[in-house]
């Protein structure tokens, strides 16, 4: 396959959400069907053969990466979402931001013990989100066999908090 340069889609806006933030927009990702179509076919070349069995993802942009991977795969999608998103019986991970708390849920029913789960998000910064992601997986009784993001942000520290999964991106920012 041929590599795509993610970085000429990617949109760097400032100061957004807030002053002081650069925000790395995925959406010139998803109206460019080659790079859209990169991200989901090296996924599934990264993955293919590596015995994953379901994939998690992190609401709301890691959905449009991980739902085509799944698909295409033959494997689960399982939604980690924001508490109270979940209609069903839930398990729910508390986990520190930068500015406060949050916390995440997943349906009790969609992750089985001795499963083999990939994380996606789309953006990986401190790792916070992903980690939880990761404790609740595991409490539940399956493992995490890796972390795929599309963009990485290294310079946030996301690899000291995920140190003990295989964290693989596409594109990494060094620095803002």
């Amino acid at each position: 396959m041929q590599k795509f340069n993610l970085d000429s889609v990617i949109r760097k806006i400032p100061d957004f959400p807030k002053k002081g933030i650069l925000y790395y927009d995925i959406t010139g990702i998803l109206t460019d069907a080659k790079a859209f179509g990169y991200c989901i076919d090296t996924m599934c070349d990264f993955y293919t053969g590596k015995n994953v069995e379901a994939v998690a993802c992190v609401e709301a942009r890691g959905f449009v990466f991980a739902a085509p991977f799944a698909y295409k795969m033959g494997i689960p999608l399982i939604l980690v979402r924001k508490k109270g998103k979940l209609p069903g019986k839930t398990r729910e991970k508390h986990f520190q931001l930068e500015y406060g708390q949050d916390v995440v849920a997943i349906h009790e029913s969609d992750v089985h013990a001795g499963q083999r789960v990939l994380i996606v998000d789309d953006l990986i910064a401190t790792g916070g989100t992903v980690k939880a992601a990761a404790s609740l997986i595991a409490e539940m009784g399956a493992s995490v066999v890796g972390v795929f993001g599309v963009i990485g942000l290294p310079f946030l520290d996301f690899k000291t908090q995920l140190a003990d999964y295989e964290v693989k991106t596409l594109i990494d920012y060094l620095g803002e």
